[in-house]
């Protein structure tokens, strides 16, 4: 059973910066993608942006220009640099971890969530 483990998350003011990491428990899993979503209060949870073992990097809308995700792929891990924050930014947000299974599929796998709160 692979593990998330998330780091960051906070208060924060609007404007400000705030940065997210992600670590899989296991580093010798192969994971096709790992990125970020968040659920903001009384909404669905959505998807922030993801990044594949190629360097492919996909952002919603919202953050783009604003947020930058990085990852290292030897130690299976994510992060997310979070700038230029707006209130509507605020929720908790859940890493993802697409990982490779024997049997050539994709098993999804979540973080536990960290909550971002940003005050305007």
């Amino acid at each position: 059973q692979v593990q998330l483990v998330e780091s960051g998350g906070g208060l924060v003011q609007a404007g400000g910066s705030m940065r997210l990491s992600c670590t899989a428990s296991d580093s010798s899993i192969s994971v096709e993608a790992m990125g970020w979503y968040r659920q903001a209060p009384g909404k669905e949870r959505e998807m922030v942006t993801l990044t594949t073992t190629n360097g492919y990097k996909k952002y919603s809308d919202s953050v783009k220009g604003r947020f930058t995700v990085s990852r290292d792929n030897a130690a299976n891990t994510v992060s997310l640099q979070m700038d230029n924050l707006k209130a509507e930014d605020t929720g908790v947000y859940y890493c993802l971890a697409d990982v490779d299974t024997d049997a050539g599929g994709l098993q999804n796998y979540w973080g536990p969530g960290t909550r971002v709160t940003v005050s305007s």
